[in-house]
């Protein structure tokens, strides 16, 4: 496999007696979308500035193409950055502002008129370059600022939440067209968001942070269906988190009981003995109840405590008879009103045993 382009070594970051950054090692490779995800606090932001070169590790390398960064200013690092305060030059036309960079390297007139002209059409503002920047709207200067990073041709494009200015529509426009321009650049994009359906839009891998450490990285499919932890699966929503007791084990499967059933699944790594109580996690669009429910192969006694309409789907929400709850997604309404008996079921290949 070829060398990654960012690596970072049991990097670890205090302030005062707060660990921020507790021994995180990732790779990350040429061309990827690799995001850093995780609640406010949890680190990811600190990680990105100490690759920028605007934070200092006090344990740990980051290398960039090999190199240890650790003497390196962030100006000599070849990367570009984008906030989420759009950092826009406000005395400034579009094209000045995109070309500012290439200005500061000296680059002939006809050169930077030529780059700025393509990353304008890149970014969708074809036809703006003369407008003051400060008439343009929130996603537009956003869409400059991003095209005065990429302008440099930078090895590494670093992102901290530069959506989150954003409103809701334009954000979700913004991620499909921030995922087209990486595509297209080749770019390597390491990205930070607390936004789960941000993360799982656009990125290749993302590492999902708590408290300063780095709990799973994985595609991000693994992460929504294969959490490995209870952090994790309750940080994507829709997961149930249900507890049972390990009956029977082998080395690679668990025999638990959820409720009144007993089922065969997958065993996480480490020690899990008999008579042990595991959490689980369940997707919510895994679970069924009413006649769905017959045909699964695990079926428990429910009763629907609560249905909450989403507008493209509904939540059921059922109390099993051992109190413990789940929610049932679907695509309309499977129950008239609360109160009601259910079947509820589910799969075994959908249960996953956590580690914690």
């Amino acid at each position: 496999m070829p060398e990654p382009l960012l690596s970072l070594h049991e990097v670890t970051k205090r302030f005062g007696s707060t660990v921020v950054a507790d021994r995180v090692s990732f790779a990350v490779h040429r061309g990827e979308f690799f995001t850093l995800l995780g609640p406010s606090g949890s680190g990811k932001s600190t990680i990105l500035r100490m690759i920028a070169g605007l934070e200092r590790p006090d344990r740990g390398r980051v290398l960039i193409s090999g190199r240890d960064m650790a003497d390196v200013p962030p100006w000599r690092r070849g990367l570009g950055m984008v906030f989420q305060q759009y950092a826009v030059f406000p005395h400034m036309t579009v094209a000045d502002n995109v070309g500012y960079g290439l200005r500061v390297r000296r680059l002939p007139r006809d050169v930077i008129e030529a780059r700025v002209a393509e990353l304008l059409a890149l970014v969708g503002l074809a036809g703006m370059a003369r407008k003051n920047v400060t008439v343009l709207s929130g996603g537009e200067q956003q869409r400059v600022a991003l095209a005065r990073a990429l302008a440099i041709e930078p090895a590494l494009l670093l992102l901290d939440e530069p959506l989150g200015a954003l409103d809701e529509k334009i954000r979700r426009d913004m991620q499909t067209e921030l995922k087209e321009i990486q595509r297209k650049t080749g770019t390597t994009f390491v990205y930070v968001t607390h936004d789960q359906e941000e993360a799982l839009t656009m990125s290749d891998r993302i590492a999902v942070f708590h408290q300063g450490v780095c709990v799973q990285c994985d595609a991000p499919e693994v992460l929504f269906r294969r959490p490995r932890t209870r952090f994790v699966a309750g940080f994507f929503r829709g997961s149930n988190l249900v507890e049972g007791d390990v009956l029977d084990h082998t080395d690679t499967q668990l025999r638990v009981r959820i409720g009144e059933r007993s089922l065969v699944v997958g065993r996480p790594p480490g020690l899990v003995p008999r008579g042990s109580r595991v959490a689980v996690a369940i997707r919510a669009e895994n679970v069924r109840i009413g006649s769905a429910a017959r045909r699964c192969s695990v079926q428990l006694d429910a009763v629907v405590s609560a249905i909450v309409y989403r507008g493209t789907t509904v939540d059921h929400i059922v109390e099993l008879r051992d109190g413990q709850r789940l929610a049932a997604t679907s695509t309309r309404r499977e129950i008239d009103a609360p109160g009601a008996r259910t079947p509820c079921g589910f799969d075994p290949e959908d249960v996953v045993v956590l580690e914690d």
